[in-house]
């Protein structure tokens, strides 16, 4: 199922949008996008207070890629369509990510060029790639002893692949089901600061952010962090622990971690936000569908938000939002945690039998 449905995004994106295989990158501005009063604020990674209410009780955490809109094949697209401008190769092989390899590199690895940087080191033994066209002209040695020259094509190729990144973005990316419906609730709820942590890099995810999620929506968020705020990529838990930190300078009150809930969509993500304390609810992909949240602490785990009539703020933080909410969370809408419970959701199925049929 999971291979059918990568191979139908590949050739929605390649042929019914136009792109060719190679996706071919040439260097292009950095599109301007407004994000109003707080742009200047959001690309210095500070925080501009949204909330009417003043106080801060709550805290709800969006990761993007995989839980806003999901992302996985059009980046791994991208990061082939700029290994190919490149011509990498090693020991005569062009670079390719394959779906299977990049689902694993995905939830082994958070940040494009701490992945590429993994990849080379790793997977392929220390072996660095030759350039065979591109920027950096062809036939140039392979940068196997120079961590400089490693870092400067690691950072090339990362600009490349988020120019090819925005194209495909803004003609392939829509909202996952029930996200934006979540979104919208919290935003409007008394004492809930609302905000996005994405281990993506900058240029890529305001492009994301800004045709998914709308300059309205932005403009009322409490908080938001991109991979190029923190100093340390998911798995590690930096970029919730200076979310909450943030939020309290912002605020002026104190906003335990057992108060914020995180929503993510990989094992990398689920692992940033237990290690910063947090609750974490999994939506999970096609890519993720098979690994062991709950073996690993996810707090609950659905399909998508809309899964059995919607996730709401009550759902998470309780109806009143006086007291904890009861454990575990979201007991009548997650997924089961062990085989003997019934997963029965009509919703769900006829969600998961429409795919089926249209692949």
């Amino acid at each position: 199922f999971h291979l059918l449905k990568m191979k139908l995004t590949t050739y929605l994106i390649t042929t019914v949008l136009g792109l060719d295989g190679a996706l071919s990158w040439s260097p292009l501005p950095i599109d301007r996008i407004s994000y109003a009063s707080h742009r200047k604020n959001y690309q210095r990674g500070i925080v501009t207070k949204a909330s009417e209410s003043g106080d801060c009780n709550w805290a709800l955490l969006f990761d993007c890629d995989g839980v806003i809109v999901e992302t996985e094949e059009l980046h791994r697209l991208a990061y082939n369509g700029a290994f190919d401008s490149f011509g990498l190769e090693v020991d005569g092989e062009a670079v390719v990510w394959e779906v299977s390899y990049y689902d694993k590199l995905q939830n082994t690895v958070g940040g494009g060029k701490p992945k590429m940087k993994w990849h080379f080191t790793n997977t392929m033994a220390g072996k660095w790639p030759v350039c065979t066209k591109g920027d950096y002209g062809a036939g140039l040695l392979a940068p196997n002893n120079d961590p400089d020259a490693q870092s400067a094509l690691v950072d090339a190729l990362q600009d490349a692949k988020t120019e090819i990144y925005k194209g495909i973005v803004e003609s392939a990316a829509e909202a996952r089901p029930g996200v934006l419906e979540l979104m919208d609730e919290a935003i409007a709820t008394p004492g809930v600061a609302v905000g996005i942590c994405s281990a993506a890099t900058r240029a890529g995810f305001e492009k994301v952010v800004n045709s998914v999620v709308g300059k309205d929506r932005l403009d009322k968020l409490d908080i938001i962090i991109a991979g190029d705020d923190v100093s340390n990529k998911k798995p590690d838990p930096e970029i919730y622990d200076t979310a909450r930190a943030r939020l309290e300078t912002m605020f002026g009150t104190s906003l335990p971690a057992s108060r914020c809930l995180v929503i993510e969509d990989s094992m990398v993500g689920l692992r940033a936000a237990k290690g910063a304390n947090m609750r974490c609810l999994i939506t999970y992909t096609a890519s993720t569908a098979d690994q062991d949240f709950y073996a690993e602490g996810a707090d609950a785990k659905v399909l998508d938000l809309s899964q059995r009539g919607g996730v709401t703020v009550a759902d998470l933080f309780g109806a009143d939002l006086a007291t904890d909410p009861a454990s575990p969370l979201l007991s009548d809408k997650r997924d089961p945690m062990v085989d003997n419970e019934v997963d029965d959701d009509p919703d769900q199925l006829s969600r998961l039998f429409k795919v089926l049929v249209a692949l």
